[in-house]
């Protein structure tokens, strides 16, 4: 059998890759940033462990959608990508397209909790 490249996946594959790699550079700047030496002015160290925190909280939030990327791109890779984890139907392209790690429809996005998504409220 003859694998068919769907274009659609192409590109998504490519905005995910090209993100992916954002973060990590911006990963890298944290950590380098956080890895100077203190002032020795305890006024200064202050103000430098106050933005230390700041930073770990983007850095924090770039790691867990890094971690999203790399699923996302393992479901490019296993052939499910672009349907809905909950309920098996597609995600709608302008989603995908918004937000390419999704793994939910709108319809199980938006179920409440434990309710288990569109494909069980039928």
């Amino acid at each position: 059998m003859i694998a068919v490249r769907d274009p659609s996946r192409d590109d998504a594959r490519q905005r995910l890759l090209a993100r992916l790699a954002e973060l990590d550079a911006r990963v890298d700047d944290i950590e380098a940033e956080q890895r100077q030496p203190l002032d020795d002015d305890f006024a200064e160290q202050a103000v430098a462990r106050e933005d230390d925190e700041a930073l770990d909280g983007v850095e924090r939030a770039a790691l867990a959608e890094i971690a999203q990327i790399r699923q996302a791109l393992a479901r490019i890779d296993a052939g499910d990508y672009g349907l809905c984890a909950a309920c098996g139907q597609p995600i709608a392209p302008a989603r995908l397209a918004a937000q390419p790690a999704a793994t939910r429809c709108i319809a199980c996005a938006d179920a409440p909790a434990g309710r288990g998504g569109a494909a069980r409220a039928a």
